[in-house]
């Protein structure tokens, strides 16, 4: 599991080493030549935010804020209760921040790639300058390969992931023991007062914009808490605490160490570490730890959509599961593209890692904001000291606004691109939430009360048919409408209803025993609750025959059954109290082209009969 998390969880953040101090050291020169106490200074503040965020906030704090083994802000919101959210009230708020940070997550998603392919292949102008124009259509042919081979799948390259990654922290310590070799007088960055000299001593912005460059040091460090539920918490801090920190501490310091004796190797001080016959096998493995680093957080995105999905928050997308004996390996095909095309526009747009890293560190920092707070709200929610927890999480949350603080100026430079990139999904989350909820009032409106429905059953009962029909219904009280239109329009009703509910709990995975509820409302109608955590796939006919197996659906041949799905036509109407017009139209519009309700629910084509309804909003 360790060996895992080096290929899943490291990926991104075991890459930084190609461009942070690199960048750092560039905002501690500022046009002039580089001095000796700004390099040790830049290592300096680089190794106590590995410690400080990584070490001391993720593995030690926020793995704790798991929700039954899961993690990442989907699982925090669940904790939090937030999806049912009123309007108005604070739990409304702590949702709209929670899907900020999900939808950072997403621009994180368009930047990483980018940034470690691009840093990765720049190592070719060191020894061919002439090949620097072909950086960035070669940057673009990997990361375009990266995405076509998504829909295989990861099993098989995921289990070379993490020997690969050992591979490469392997590297990565040898590169820096050189780098020390060279000047052992750099460990003393050890000393965190070195960086607090350098920060005191320095002008202003020039200390503010190094701030903003070492934050990209600890880019990649979110994935701890989001792939909790993948290796467990244990697994992942020892991966980090035995191979990940001390293979960066030495990479930095030996890149540190380079810099004291050679200024002029700022250029790229991570590849002139190497020796001369070692920098175009460096290049083809640091390209590799590169694509595994954009494979993870392609990957984390999948899993998010599909969080988001099952939590009402993003509409309905086709999941397709690559691995028959792992539930958490999917592809996302409209998710994939998406992705590729912001990732391929991040490259031909900025050019460069350089003006990349302008871009990166705003979204991240952020972000880690948020998690931060989130995090705090748990905590008084798990009956922690108040005081103890703002003292703890409030130190963590000045940091990360103070990081934030310092990417603010990258904003003009490309910070912008994420973040836009964030707010179109923010607004396509809420308006989608916001949709669903116009929609379940008007059904609410529409539908026939449960009582009329079963009086009339008693009193004056249709013609009835032989077998057993389940109609699916959003609510797990009152009556669907593909009902009620079915037997007006039809004065017929089967002699065995099923009344279908598929309900989500704020929990990863619902155990088999507790996954039906019966209820018997009349002879021959019974309402039927199916329970899913967050993290399952809701497969109706699965969750059925897990309760019929328990002898609880007894008489129904489930594979004989039809199953009757209201298909609704959106109408968005003006004068109709809800959202902003063009808001309606946009959910109308992702309501459209969102997953049909049968292939969502994994029910069989020839057993699903569609009733048209139309619902105005």
């Amino acid at each position: 599991m360790t060996l895992g998390a080096l290929g899943v969880v490291y990926g991104d953040i075991g890459t930084s080493p190609l461009y942070a101090l690199k960048e750092a050291a560039r905002a501690a020169a500022a046009g002039a030549a580089l001095r000796p106490e700004a390099v040790i200074g830049c290592v300096s503040m680089i190794l106590w935010a590995l410690i400080l965020i990584i070490s001391i906030k993720y593995s030690i704090l926020i793995l704790r804020a798991g929700n039954r083994g899961e993690g990442g802000i989907m699982a925090m919101l669940a904790l939090l209760k937030a999806r049912h959210a009123k309007p108005g009230t604070g739990r409304a708020y702590v949702l709209v921040v929670g899907l900020v940070g999900a939808a950072l997550l997403y621009g994180d998603g368009a930047i990483t790639p980018a940034i470690s392919v691009l840093s990765a292949i720049e190592g070719l102008k060191i020894d061919a300058p002439m090949l620097a124009p072909a950086v960035v259509p070669l940057t673009a042919a990997i990361l375009m390969g990266v995405f076509l081979v998504q829909s295989k799948g990861t099993g098989f390259i995921g289990r070379l992931f993490g020997p690969i990654m050992l591979l490469w922290f392997l590297a990565l310590a040898l590169l820096g023991i050189r780098g020390i070799l060279m000047a052992p007088e750099i460990l003393a960055a050890i000393n965190p007062l070195k960086a607090l000299y350098f920060i005191t001593h320095t002008a202003p912005l020039v200390g503010f914009a190094v701030l903003g460059a070492t934050f990209l040091a600890v880019t990649g460090g979110e994935a701890m808490y989001a792939d909790m539920g993948h290796f467990g918490p244990k697994p992942i801090r020892l991966a980090w605490f035995t191979i990940v920190l001390p293979a960066l501490m030495l990479n930095y310091f030996g890149q540190g160490g380079l810099l004291l004796t050679q200024p002029a190797a700022l250029t790229n001080p991570f590849y002139q570490l190497a020796p001369d016959w070692a920098h175009y096998p460096l290049i083809f493995f640091a390209t590799a730890a590169a694509v595994i680093a954009s494979q993870a957080v392609i990957t984390g995105a999948f899993s998010l959509t599909r969080q988001a999905v099952q939590l009402g928050l993003f509409p309905a997308v086709h999941i397709k599961h690559t691995a028959h004996d792992q539930r958490g390996q999917v592809y996302i095909p409209i998710v994939n593209w998406m992705i590729c095309l912001a990732t391929l526009t991040s490259v031909f747009m900025f050019r460069s890692s350089d003006a990349l890293a302008g871009a990166y560190g705003i979204a991240v920092s952020l972000l880690m904001a948020i998690t931060t707070g989130l995090a705090a709200l748990i905590a008084l929610k798990w009956g922690y000291n108040p005081i103890l927890v703002v003292a703890v999480n409030g130190f963590f949350l000045l940091i990360d606004l103070a990081f934030f603080s310092a990417n603010l100026p990258k904003l003009h430079e490309g910070g912008w691109y994420p973040l836009v990139l964030a707010l179109v999904l923010v607004v396509v989350m809420l308006t989608w939430r916001g949709g669903l909820a116009l929609v379940e009032a008007a059904r609410g409106r529409q539908r026939e009360p449960e009582w009329d429905f079963l009086n009339m059953l008693a009193t004056n009962p249709p013609l009835r048919l032989p077998g057993t029909a389940a109609f699916l219904a959003s609510a797990a009280r009152g009556l669907p409408l593909s009902l009620t239109h079915f037997v007006r329009h039809n004065h017929a009703l089967h002699e065995r209803v099923l009344l279908v509910t598929g309900k989500l709990e704020e929990i990863p995975r619902v155990p088999d025993e507790n996954r039906m509820q019966v209820i018997e409302l009349a002879p021959g109608v019974t309402r039927v609750i199916l329970h899913f955590g967050f993290m399952e796939t809701p497969r109706i006919p699965d969750g059925l025959r897990c309760g019929a197996d328990r002898g609880l659906l007894p008489g129904v041949d489930l594979d004989q059954m039809s199953y009757y799905i209201g298909r609704e036509t959106i109408i968005p109407r003006a004068d109709i109290v809800g959202m902003a017009m063009w808001r309606e139209t946009l959910f109308s519009f992702m309501q459209r082209n969102a997953e049909r309700s049968a292939a969502h629910f994994h029910i069989p084509a020839k057993q699903v009969v569609e009733v048209g309804v139309e619902i105005e909003i």
